[in-house]
């Protein structure tokens, strides 16, 4: 009986502690913080002079590396770009120091115009306004005021005034007094240069020592230190080439509207652009000064207002934009923060190194999972992807904003001038893509966390974007080729829930805007599918059953069953949202005795192309059809050389690279012809292939869709894709995965693809496409040095 006392006694204290662990978490996380920001406050003295050596580390390292390629041993490459640095810096301080010296010659000359516009601005102020009756006022109550407070001192003591005369400082004084101010610049000067050549010299070590101090895995700590160093070095680029765009038009427009010392205000407004902010405030105030001292008119002043403005917006919203993209990965009220923090720490300082600082903490949170709230906080990337977004949305019965993220998602996929069939594809991948998704979120925690409004406003949310949707983008009235074959309709029903009737409707509309006629019910059915729920079915051909369930083998049985029992020619599709591979196995849907088992929008559609189209049903699989100039491609492909078989040792090199980095079974170049994929240096051998003449026919290739339309293929699951699940070339050779990447010249000419395969289903992340596309422009590379075959054309990010 204690024992059990005990064991109840140590269950709620062991209760009780897990419900503080968080705050216990806050806490200590509270206090870190707190340390973290004491430690840069009161060591700012050491940090901030390694700091700014690491950030003009940066800019120097890579003109050191240059020379280091040439030949130059790296201590002298080191003492050269340092000793160039500073003499660049000594001559435009002296050259800068005579224009200053130059200006100061010539103020004491626009006295009299300085004198002259002020006092014409005070006639101004002081003439009669609309204020003056208030102003009147206000003066009669302060005389009042002023008047009592006088009588009220009438009667206390009075004080009589003392003035302390200072005692004039002696020569040595002033000039001690000037090496105190003189000594801490100039020391942090010659702190920041000792750190700056010893951080360029030992560059390797001290990275080797981050990497070691980092610890954990390798892989992830060098990833770490690449993107910072790529991030904060395209950063620093990009704004001196911003800087020097605005600085340059700044002194040339300067010149031409005649303010003295143009040059020194141009490498003024250049330097300033590196302080976030309040840079450009300070730059600006110098030259409307002067424009306001040295003409007795107002033209030059509105003259040089109009240029910095105007240099302003071209800078901000044009060439930022441009040259910066996501740089820096940071958020612009991120950016402000940054700013606000980082100078209330170290001062001006603090403000110059910002955006580097911030950027470190950034790519910090990225990679390590205990500071990922950095990432969250500091990013511009969304944090919720767009599914959960728009889950949220309708969460908040913000159904507008729903509908204002579902037009910016569809928006995305749009070309500049879209047109009806672009307009189809753009919708159909934002149900395939946000939709659904957003549907098996509500499914998912329909019973965990949602209630009863929570439900009632998801459903009411996502019937009014539905709609919205099927007005904003109507069917066409021209029905497809393949629907000729259709003797009825198709017909998309819900299983049982509401997100079922919902993701049916999503279907419906999706095949009526590839030209299929197909309706839905706008409902679920329901358990025992009454009469009323199918009489107007005697049209229907297929029947397609949208299900969320994991385990829905039994209820599509128990539809299937008891449509057929009325009506027997009907064909039914099931669209498994949620299948698992158990239900996906081939006893499973044997037993669920459906005409086809699909797991997405794409598939269904591909699908019910494949069905209505008796051809493409008979053998099984869709060809994908020639792209138009055809003929002018293999012409170019024939007569660039690629076809050699000289380049059969680079084909073999690249695709035992390919294998081995993305850790795939086989990996191919494909160069298609008319009717032939050439597959020079392939590590997929078929058994119907030669050694003279390795290859397919291009009507079984994976590949000619790639070529077909110019863009990356990936297929995670052949046996998922209609179109070649039953490819006899992929079946013989055991092929689950394929991605492949358009080998593309300048022109535009696609000689045939680089591609990776495997014999399991696997997913392909954009990193990886973007290290195939890679690989695929430095083949194109080789090729064209060889063959002066026409310059690489950009890879697609």
């Amino acid at each position: 009986m204690q024992a059990a006392r005990a064991n109840q006694t140590m269950a709620v204290d062991m209760q009780a502690l897990v419900s503080i662990l968080p705050g216990l978490r806050w806490l200590m996380g509270l206090l870190i913080a707190t340390v973290i920001i004491a430690a840069l406050y009161f060591g700012r003295g050491l940090l901030i002079p390694l700091a700014l050596a690491i950030l003009l580390g940066f800019l120097l390292d890579p003109a050191v590396t240059r020379l280091k390629r040439w030949g130059l041993p790296r201590m002298a490459a080191t003492l050269l770009v340092v000793s160039m640095a500073l003499g660049a810096l000594t001559g435009m301080g002296f050259y800068l120091g005579k224009q200053v010296q130059s200006l100061s010659a010539d103020l004491p000359t626009y006295q009299s115009t300085i004198k002259q516009k002020l006092k014409n601005l005070r006639s101004l102020a002081s003439g009669p306004s609309a204020w003056d009756g208030a102003f009147k006022t206000y003066d009669a109550v302060g005389g009042e005021l002023s008047a009592a407070a006088a009588q009220a001192e009438r009667g206390k003591e009075r004080v009589q005034k003392v003035e302390v005369v200072r005692e004039t400082p002696k020569p040595l004084d002033m000039v001690v007094q000037w090496l105190d101010k003189v000594s801490e610049p100039v020391a942090l000067a010659g702190i920041v240069l000792l750190f700056v050549i010893l951080i360029l010299l030992d560059r390797d070590a001290l990275r080797d020592r981050l990497l070691r101090l980092m610890g954990g895995d390798m892989h992830i700590a060098t990833d770490a230190l690449d993107e910072a160093s790529d991030r904060i070095g395209k950063y620093l680029r990009m704004q001196f080439i911003v800087n020097v765009t605005y600085g340059f038009p700044m002194a040339v427009g300067l010149w031409f509207i005649g303010v003295p010392g143009a040059i020194l205000w141009g490498v003024l407004a250049t330097i300033m652009r590196f302080v976030p902010y309040v840079g450009p405030m300070i730059s600006a105030v110098f030259p409307l000064a002067l424009a306001f001292a040295v003409t007795p008119g107002w033209e030059m002043l509105l003259w040089t207002l109009g240029l910095i403005l105007l240099l302003e917006l071209i800078s901000n919203n044009v060439i930022e934009p441009w040259l910066y993209g996501a740089s820096t990965g940071l958020s612009t009220l991120t950016i402000i923060f940054a700013a606000t923090f980082w100078t209330a720490l170290w001062g001006p300082i603090g403000l110059i190194l910002s955006t580097p600082l911030t950027v470190c903490c950034l790519v910090t949170g990225r990679y390590l999972p205990g500071l990922k709230f950095l990432e969250v906080l500091l990013g511009s990337q969304p944090v919720l992807d767009a599914p959960h977004r728009l889950y949220q949305r309708l969460l908040a019965n913000d159904v507008n904003g729903a509908l204002d993220l579902t037009e910016d998602e569809i928006a995305r996929d749009l070309p500049g001038k879209p047109s009806a069939q672009d307009k189809a594809h753009a919708v159909v991948n934002f149900y395939a893509d946000v939709g659904v998704p957003t549907l098996q979120l509500a499914y998912k925690h329909h019973a965990e966390n949602a209630t009863a409004e929570h439900r009632l406003r998801l459903v009411n949310g996502m019937e009014d974007l539905l709609q919205e949707l099927m007005d904003d983008y109507p069917v066409p009235s021209t029905p497809a080729p393949l629907a000729v074959n259709l003797r009825g309709r198709v017909h998309c029903v819900g299983a049982r829930w509401e997100v079922d009737a919902l993701a049916a409707d999503m279907a419906a509309h999706s095949l009526a805007l590839h030209g299929i006629h197909a309706t839905s019910a706008g409902h679920a059915l329901t358990a025992t599918l009454g009469p009323e729920e199918t009489q107007d079915w005697a049209d229907v051909q297929w029947l397609v059953v949208s299900a969320f369930h994991t385990q829905p083998q039994s209820m599509v049985r128990q539809i299937l069953r008891r449509v057929r029992r009325r009506y027997p020619h009907i064909q039914m599709i099931a669209l498994l949202w949620n299948a698992t591979p158990a239900v996906l196995a081939p006893e499973s849907l044997q037993r669920m005795d459906a005409t086809a088992v699909c797991t997405s929008m794409q598939e269904m559609l591909l699908r019910m192309q494949q069905l209505i189209s008796p051809e493409q049903a008979a053998q099984g699989y869709l060809p994908a059809e020639l792209p138009a100039g055809d003929d002018a491609r293999v012409q170019f492909l024939q007569h660039s050389g690629a076809l050699s078989p000289a380049h059969l040792p680079t084909y073999k090199q690249v695709v035992m690279k390919a294998a081995n980095a993305f850790n795939v079974k086989y990996a191919q170049v494909s160069l298609v012809d008319h009717d032939w994929v050439h597959t020079p240096g392939s590590l997929l051998v078929r058994p119907t292939e030669t050694e003279a003449q390795p290859g397919l026919p291009r009507d079984i290739s994976i590949c000619s869709y790639v070529v077909r339309d110019g863009e990356s293929l990936v297929v995670e699951d052949v046996a998922r894709d209609p179109r070649f699940a039953d490819n006899r070339a992929l079946l013989e050779a055991e092929v689950k995965f394929y991605a492949g990447v358009p080998l593309k010249s300048k022109k535009g000419e696609v000689l045939g693809t680089l591609c990776i395969m495997h014999d399991t289903p696997r997913i392909m992340d954009s990193d990886e496409m973007h290290v195939l596309r890679e690989m695929a422009d430095d083949l194109l590379d080789v090729l064209r040095e060889a063959n002066k075959i026409a310059p690489v054309k950009p890879a697609e990010s």
